[in-house]
């Protein structure tokens, strides 16, 4: 099972927009794949076309970053070779942020749980558990702590070690395209990279209403905010759907307190890695950890705590 296409499908169970209002003049919008998952991008702007083609221009420059299976990508590079020198600005703005999300979770979000991830899907495409050897192994390979980054460098302490961004650069890219449609003087947009910021309102006047499809949540107006949802089963390595495909890198097993954690705060990256890590945590973990967010914790059918 490819990693691109378990994340395809997580999105289509993620945070996505209920637009209700009929649409105004100059609002255009547009709908693709970004990083595996599905994107959306509703604008509201006489140039919108052509902002929108330099939004997507950008996403396209961002995957080439971040992205597990382009070739060339500066993570793809980093995880074949072990190192990587003069990385990009945006590579390590965001390992600055995971650095502080893994700090702040306790290590309950950690990028280097790659090396595990890929021991679980090619045992279970094999229709096999991973052996205790080899979940000993991947953990061996598996620590925040062994990942050095500066502007001039990324290197692993361990050879084989491997990052994985995919829990947070939907969020991150989400951030940096609407910081693009802000620098360009848009006021009101909903982007959607996998994960959702908003800017601004609709052409009504009211907050974008984003639903949590699959649950029976309420509906969340954002206005200048982000939400990221994590749901542990959502995509799973085993055919019985008991085996979730975020696991704990603490443990080396897949984890899941929660059957889904969505996260509202101001950068979509945060609300991103934060609902991954969360999914792995108790409600009074969560509590000291969410800082300025919101947190939707889904527990059962119908059951829901907000934090």
């Amino acid at each position: 099972m490819k990693r691109r296409r378990v994340l395809s499908m997580l999105g289509g169970i993620a945070a996505l927009p209920v637009i209700g209002a009929q649409a105004a003049p100059n609002v255009r919008s547009w709908r693709g794949i970004v990083l595996g998952a599905m994107g959306h991008i509703v604008l509201d702007h006489p140039d919108a076309e052509i902002l929108i083609a330099g939004a997507l221009s950008e996403i396209s420059r961002l995957e080439n970053i971040f992205s597990l299976y382009r070739p060339k990508s500066e993570l793809s590079r980093l995880n074949s070779e072990g190192a990587l020198a003069t990385p990009s600005l945006e590579m390590v703005e965001l390992l600055s942020i995971c650095a502080a999300i893994n700090l702040t979770t306790k290590g309950a979000f950690d990028p280097s749980v790659q090396a595990l991830w890929d021991i679980y899907a090619q045992n279970y495409a094999n229709k096999q558990a991973p052996t205790l050897a080899e979940i000993a192994k991947g953990r061996q390979l598996t620590g925040f702590r062994y990942v050095n980054f500066s502007p001039r460098h990324i290197g692993f302490e361990k050879s084989g070690m491997k990052l994985t961004l995919n829990g947070i650069a939907q969020g991150y890219i989400a951030d940096r395209i609407a910081t693009y449609f802000r620098n360009n003087g848009v006021t009101n947009v909903l982007v959607n990279t996998g994960e959702i910021a908003a800017l601004g309102v609709r052409e009504d006047g009211t907050g974008w209403p984003i639903a949590i499809r699959g649950s029976a949540a309420e509906t969340f107006p954002l206005s200048n905010s982000a939400i990221a949802t994590s749901a542990p089963l959502g995509t799973v390595f085993d055919g019985d759907g008991k085996v979730g495909h975020i696991i704990d890198p603490r443990t080396g097993y897949p984890g899941g307190n929660w059957k889904r954690v969505s996260v509202i705060c101001k950068s979509a990256a945060r609300a991103d890695g934060f609902s991954t890590a969360f999914c792995l945590m108790k409600r009074d973990d969560i509590e000291l950890a969410k800082t300025d967010a919101t947190v939707i914790l889904e527990k059962q059918k119908n059951q829901y705590m907000d934090l």
